[in-house]
C-alpha cells in the first residue's frame, strides 16, 4: 500500500500541467491542487477550473503560475 502515495503524486502531476509549464510550475501548485481540488484529480481541464475559481485560497506561488497562464491565454485570445 506504500505505492498509493506514489500513484496519486503521479497522477497529480500528469493533471498539472493544464496550468504549469515547467516542473516548477507543477511543484509550486501540487499542493494546492491536493488541498483544494482533489476531488478533480486527474481532470486537467477540472482542475484548471477548481484553481481559478479557489484562486484566493492559493498559496502565492501557485497564483503567479495560474494568474501568468490567464495572462497568456488572453494574449493567444487577443491576437486573433
Amino acid at each position: 500500500m506504500k505505492s498509493a502515495p506514489f500513484a496519486l503524486l503521479a497522477v497529480l502531476i500528469g493533471a498539472v500541467p493544464a496550468y504549469a509549464e515547467t516542473g516548477a510550475d507543477r511543484a509550486a501548485c501540487a499542493p494546492d491542487v491536493m488541498r483544494l481540488c482533489a476531488a478533480q484529480i486527474p481532470n486537467a481541464g477540472a482542475i484548471t477550473l477548481c484553481l481559478r475559481d479557489k484562486r484566493v485560497s492559493l498559496s502565492n506561488a501557485c497564483r503567479t503560475v495560474v494568474d501568468r497562464s490567464d495572462r497568456s491565454a488572453r494574449d493567444i485570445a487577443n491576437r486573433r
